[in-house]
């Protein structure tokens, strides 16, 4: 056998004898996932001994370094990872932005310091982070964001608000961009971190169509943020920031591909066979996710190598969220008047139309749709402006 054929074999086995039983049950809510940090309470024992042993292995994060937490796989040792997870149907033991967002920023941009700090701390799920970017009056103008830090000499003093900053309120610490220079715009921003309970920290939860409270507000009011929890050059917090939206977009993106969902055709089979526009539409969808799932992969392998384009992300995150999208409102179609249910627990609370109406902040999180198929058409395309 070759030794990736050797490792796949290793991994199933590994797999099969570590991951329990329980955790190879599709996830009922989005409330069963594993967010990890300083508040989180385990649903179960088995939600524990799951992320445990994974992170010991280092599987949380398998393509980090070893050295910071990570699994130190290669890029195809990491693809037979994912793989044979999701044959046996394993859920992930982690989710986070430490782990999607801020993670591969830190790698690319952070001190040794804080790559041995921040990155194992992330990797075992002791860490919960959330993201410091939009504001009231700044949200894909991003270069326009007022919340400022003022220089103390050892520490920045930081005021001003965030908003759509995703379970603040659940959160231990913040990646956050803040103003250090007032008279450039583009070169006058700075990647900070600090602790959610430090003095001037407050949140406040904003209700959704859905009913849900997953965005917050948050504000600063005469934050102290020591100096060595800058990420990369002062005033250049926006070099940061546009590497760590790509790999935003790309986790934002991965919501096309269905989660967990192979088919919705096969899910729906009943329904559709008595409709057939439906199952027309089902069909033609399923098409197009087996389509974005292939792209994907060759997507991450370009990323992941760095021969993909520096806008590609956009273009992924656009095509994801819609097909995201476009998901629950067949799911939706498949399901009737039954799927409009909102309280009753036939309907474990409204499930089914409570993530539709969450399916449309997908087009606007992490960048606009608009604004997505804006950088296409001139980065990718290369058509002329207005």
């Amino acid at each position: 056998m070759t030794d990736l054929e050797t490792f796949r074999k290793e991994t199933r086995a590994w797999l099969e004898a570590n991951c329990p039983a329980e955790m190879r049950e599709p996830q009922k809510s989005e409330d069963e996932a594993c967010w990890g940090g300083r508040k989180w309470v385990f649903k179960s024992p088995a939600q524990k001994q799951w992320l445990e042993v994974m992170a010991e292995k280092g599987w949380t994060v398998p393509d980090w370094p070893k050295a910071y937490g990570g699994g130190g796989l290669s890029a195809e040792e990491a693809k037979i990872l994912r793989s044979e997870m999701a044959s046996l149907g394993c859920r992930p033991p982690l989710l986070s932005f430490g782990i999607w967002m801020l993670g591969p920023a830190l790698l690319k941009f952070g001190t040794e310091a804080q790559k041995k700090h921040y990155l194992p701390q992330i990797a075992r799920g002791e860490i919960r982070w959330c993201q410091g970017y939009s504001e009231p009056g700044s949200g894909s103008d991003l270069v326009s964001l007022q919340t400022y830090g003022e220089d103390k000499g050892d520490h920045w003093v930081v005021n001003g608000q965030k908003i759509w900053t995703s379970y603040a309120d659940k959160a231990d610490w913040i990646f956050c961009l803040v103003r250090t220079n007032k008279e450039d715009k583009y070169h006058g921003i700075s990647f900070l971190l600090f602790d959610m309970t430090t003095p001037g920290v407050t949140t406040k939860p904003i209700k959704l169509i859905s009913g849900a409270s997953p965005f917050c507000e948050t504000f600063f009011d005469n934050v102290k943020v020591p100096k060595h929890q800058i990420v990369g050059e002062l005033n250049r917090g926006w070099d940061v920031a546009k590497y760590l939206l790509g790999h935003e977009r790309e986790m934002i993106s991965g919501g096309g591909l269905g989660e967990g969902m192979a088919s919705i055709g096969a899910a729906f089979k009943d329904v559709a066979a008595e409709e057939p526009v439906l199952r027309a539409q089902m069909a033609l969808f399923d098409v197009e996710t087996m389509v974005f799932r292939a792209h994907s992969e060759r997507f991450m392998d370009d990323w992941k190598t760095g021969k993909a384009h520096p806008a590609y992300s956009n273009l992924m995150k656009y095509v994801g969220t819609e097909l995201n999208k476009k998901r629950h409102e067949l799911v939706m179609a498949a399901g009737g008047s039954d799927a409009l249910e909102w309280e009753s627990e036939r309907s474990k609370t409204g499930a089914k139309p409570r993530t539709w109406l969450r399916t449309k902040a997908n087009s606007i999180e992490g960048g606009t749709s608009e604004v997505m198929l804006n950088v296409v058409s001139k980065r990718i395309l290369e058509m002329p402006g207005a």
